[in-house]
């Protein structure tokens, strides 16, 4: 018996080595990113997803509406809602993102997209993979990018997440190789790590960022994260104007709350699941993440979202329409910057902190006692209409100083 159990998973291993195998002569296929100023026309995708995330895209589109509207118009930009990237549809085809989907998704050039839920033990669903990952691979949406500032404490990081590889890549195909043992898989290849930490070097140099620094874990896990510490290393030198440092994952959890050391970090570039810790405790120094929004960029897509999850109990007590869009329309400024719209983009922002984190003229809680995600969304429109926002944005930068 316990042969058969070997052999077996050595056939399923072999499966993976193929699959990775593929997935990296693919890569070297790449061409080079999308030049958006070239398109006749640019779609932007509207996914609502599960839970708060139709109620919260909702505002957010309206948001781009507001922002777009002579682009929109002119038919520069075209604004088009997704359908059925929903847990029920999800589960009734058994699939991560339904084909049907997948193709209208890949018909657009941009997306913003609701958070999705991802089956745990215990639900009502069958165990099929994350949304979010199905669609970053299958986009190569290889860089999630996390910008988090909080002027009051001298914070402001953006971390550059791996986002096709590491354990997530693999992490719905680990075996149990009989009751008593389980094997799950983690993958670091030349050509995902080489972009990755190119992307942040390169973004470091064109927003004139001092250091960069890599967040591993390669003194215990010394293949992988090895490997993706070593490109780092021989990339830096490509970029002498940078400094370049590396940091453990658990030591780095530690100084991101040390008042000394915490702002001298500038760009950090991490495998995936120490990306994904890492962005949400970075995240609260900002609000939580609520308040934080989030960027998947590839060569030919890039996708938009709020970091945060579908929150369900909400939904459950009636209080999705108190859901804090925040998060949603931070990922919504990220989109605007990537599509050249860096005007929009930048008043986006100040409205964004004027309303959320100056004036608080009204304050989304979550329940009744505080806005809606609609009042909260006509707040910023209002605000961005408004002809003195570029004097309150000076009046908040002075005030955070």
């Amino acid at each position: 018996m316990l042969l058969n159990d070997i052999e077996r998973a050595k056939q399923h291993f072999a499966r993976l080595l193929e699959e990775e195998f593929a997935r990296i002569e693919r890569m070297k296929k790449d061409k080079d990113f999308v030049d958006y100023s070239k398109l006749d026309k640019i779609i932007i995708g509207i996914v609502g997803g599960d839970g708060i995330g139709p109620f919260i895209a909702k505002e957010s589109e309206k948001i781009l509406s507001f922002l777009l509207q002579d682009e929109i118009k002119a038919g520069k930009v075209e604004l088009r809602n997704i359908e059925g990237l929903t847990i029920e549809n999800r589960a009734k085809h058994n699939q991560a993102i339904p084909d049907d989907v997948l193709e209208e998704i890949k018909k657009c050039d941009v997306i913003l997209k609701g958070p999705t839920t991802t089956p745990r033990k215990g639900d009502p669903w069958p165990n099929i993979e994350s949304a979010n990952v199905a669609m970053r691979r299958a986009l190569d949406l290889f860089a999630n990018v996390r910008p988090v500032k909080v002027p009051s404490e001298n914070i402001d990081w953006v971390f550059f997440r791996e986002n096709t590889e590491g354990a997530y890549i693999l992490g719905s195909k680990g075996i149990e190789v009989s009751d008593e043992l389980a094997i799950d898989f983690t993958a670091t290849t030349t050509e995902g790590t080489e972009r990755i930490v190119r992307a942040a070097f390169e973004f470091a140099r064109k927003n004139n960022r001092k250091r960069v620094t890599a967040v591993t874990k390669a003194n215990v896990i010394k293949t992988t994260d090895g490997k993706f510490l070593r490109i780092a290393q021989e990339i830096a030198k490509e970029y002498p104007e940078i400094e370049f440092d590396d940091w453990y994952i658990d030591i780095m959890t530690a100084k991101l709350i040390d008042e000394s050391r915490r702002s001298s970090f500038d760009v950090m570039v991490l495998p995936n699941l120490y990306g994904d810790i890492l962005t949400d405790e970075a995240a609260q120094f900002q609000g939580g993440v609520g308040t934080a929004g989030s960027a998947n960029i590839g060569k030919k897509y890039a996708m938009f979202e709020a970091i945060h999850g579908s929150a369900p109990r909400m939904v459950e007590e009636g209080r999705a329409q108190y859901a804090d869009p925040s998060s949603m329309m931070r990922a919504v400024v990220m989109l605007l910057q990537h599509i050249n719209f860096g005007e929009k983009a930048k008043a986006l922002e100040m409205a964004l902190d004027i309303c959320g984190q100056y004036e608080k003229k009204i304050v989304v809680t979550g329940r009744s006692n505080g806005a809606t995600n609609s009042e909260f969304s006509a707040y910023l429109m209002e605000t961005l209409s408004d002809s003195s926002l570029n004097q309150k944005w000076q009046n908040y930068s002075q005030a955070q100083n």
